[in-house]
């Protein structure tokens, strides 16, 4: 979907991702079925970088037609085992390969940021028929919560990246950099949590694209200093994550 390479790093870790990474809360969904203004059980979906299929998931469990949009081989390859019944079809966000006006939604559920928005949002508009709806998201991670924060840092720093800032953008500056200026946007921040073994948030953590980018020795060594600092903090290796999904529904003209 670009030409960054970490956006096809994922594929080096199709299982670790399906098996680490979290979903979506409830109210996500609720949300896009308020903007919509109809159940998703009523509703022709695609989710566009469907990777393993976590998003798709819950798509389909609320009733959508939904139909994948996958790049990698890799991911897709674990999406057809896990979902086999759903459609998968091989493209990226910024050249969709689904007919004009053939979708009600379409999601990028942490994929967006892949895309070159001045192609990617003309061809949502494209797919998408009268009433319908663009909706990106992201877990973000939870910055006022230290440990999380300070294990933020840590890695921009083994990934010699600058840390996020610790306040989020207003609504406009997230409108504006997802590129939805002159649509209707609804935003939506929502946060929760998940507790998790320890070895599955550091599959997590393990996951990130920056991270993967490193190559395996650098990544480990990472991941090693990382297991001995949180087992200080939760010597129980029970670890809560805290997020924040971050969510932008954005209507077709």
């Amino acid at each position: 979907m670009t030409a960054d390479p970490r956006a096809h790093a994922f594929n080096s870790a199709a299982a670790q991702y399906a098996a680490s990474r979290p979903a979506y809360p409830p109210e996500l969904l609720d949300t896009v079925e308020e903007f919509l203004q109809r159940p998703l059980a009523e509703v022709r979906a695609a989710d566009i970088g469907a990777g393993t299929g976590i998003a798709t998931r819950l798509l389909r469990r609320r009733g959508a037609d939904v139909i994948a949009v996958e790049p990698g081989e890799a991911m897709a390859a674990r999406f057809r085992r896990t979902l086999p019944e759903v459609p998968l079809v091989r493209g990226d966000g910024n050249a969709l390969p689904l007919a004009t006006a053939s979708r009600d939604l379409l999601t990028y559920a942490q994929s967006w940021q892949w895309t070159d928005t001045t192609r990617s949002v003309p061809e949502a508009m494209r797919v998408l028929g009268s009433g319908g709806a663009l909706a990106v998201w992201w877990n973000t991670t939870a910055f006022d919560v230290p440990w999380l924060r300070a294990q933020h840092e840590r890695i921009a720093r083994h990934c010699g990246v600058p840390p996020r800032p610790v306040t989020r953008p207003d609504d406009g500056e997230a409108v504006r950099r997802a590129g939805l200026t002159g649509l209707r946007v609804t935003r939506r921040q929502i946060r929760w949590s998940r507790v998790v073994p320890l070895g599955t948030h550091l599959d997590n953590v393990g996951s990130r694209s920056a991270l993967l980018a490193l190559g395996t020795e650098a990544m480990s060594a990472f991941l090693d200093e990382e297991r001995h600092r949180l087992r200080a903090l939760f010597p129980d290796e029970a670890v809560e994550e805290i997020y924040v999904a971050d969510l932008l529904v954005a209507a077709r003209p």
